[in-house]
């Protein structure tokens, strides 16, 4: 009994955890400067503000459980791809950006560790792709892969904050992105895949 009492607890406050995150997003969409301070999250989601606080924390943390959420989902979706191809893991991960914009930008800007946004989920596939590509023979056999990775993924994250101040558009943001990719994978050429992983740069040119 006390174990069907704890689980019931367990799933009522991850309930009311979903219900405080979509509160919040719905409040930045609709304004997207506004201050969004825990009491109005909580008249929003319908709970008391401690519980908002209990939940998920005070209000910076709000930005880190949005970052998770939204990591959360590209985990889901990138799970569909299986091994995947690194070009769609990019895609993914910039489409999901640019998928709800309003609460994109203001999570990158207000957390504290945005920089590290695509560390869990992207880049972890993102290695495991580039890995993969490696045993295919599309890459050298001495390339470390999770060097590569790691190096696409910080060009990826300049291009997230060019895109955040909105110096870029959404479709660059993705060609830029495309781009620290495809360099990287033309750099890491097996010999007899080199002109094949250079097609992408010789029709696009700089991003």
């Amino acid at each position: 009994m006390q174990t069907v009492e704890g689980g019931l607890r367990e799933r009522h406050k991850t309930q009311r955890r979903i219900r405080i995150l979509e509160a919040t997003r719905e409040l930045l969409r609709e304004g997207p400067e506004s201050v969004i301070s825990i009491e109005r999250i909580a008249e929003r989601a319908e709970v008391a503000p401690a519980t908002v606080y209990n939940l998920i924390g005070p209000r910076d943390k709000i930005w880190e459980a949005l970052a998770a959420g939204f990591m959360d989902e590209l985990e889901r979706h990138l799970a569909t791809l299986g091994a995947g191809d690194p070009r769609e893991v990019v895609r993914s991960t910039v489409r999901l950006f640019v998928g709800d914009p309003v609460v994109s930008r203001r999570m990158v800007r207000e957390w504290e560790d945005s920089g590290v946004v695509l560390d869990r989920s992207p880049l972890t596939q993102l290695r495991r792709a580039m890995a993969d590509v490696r045993t295919q023979g599309l890459l050298r056999a001495d390339i470390d892969t999770d060097a590569l990775a790691a190096t696409v993924g910080t060009s990826c994250v300049g291009a997230l904050h060019q895109w955040v101040a909105t110096l870029i558009d959404d479709d660059r943001f993705l060609a830029r992105a495309l781009f620290a990719l495809d360099v990287a994978l033309a750099a890491a050429a097996a010999d007899p895949y080199r002109d094949q992983l250079l097609a992408p740069l010789r029709t696009r040119g700089s991003a």
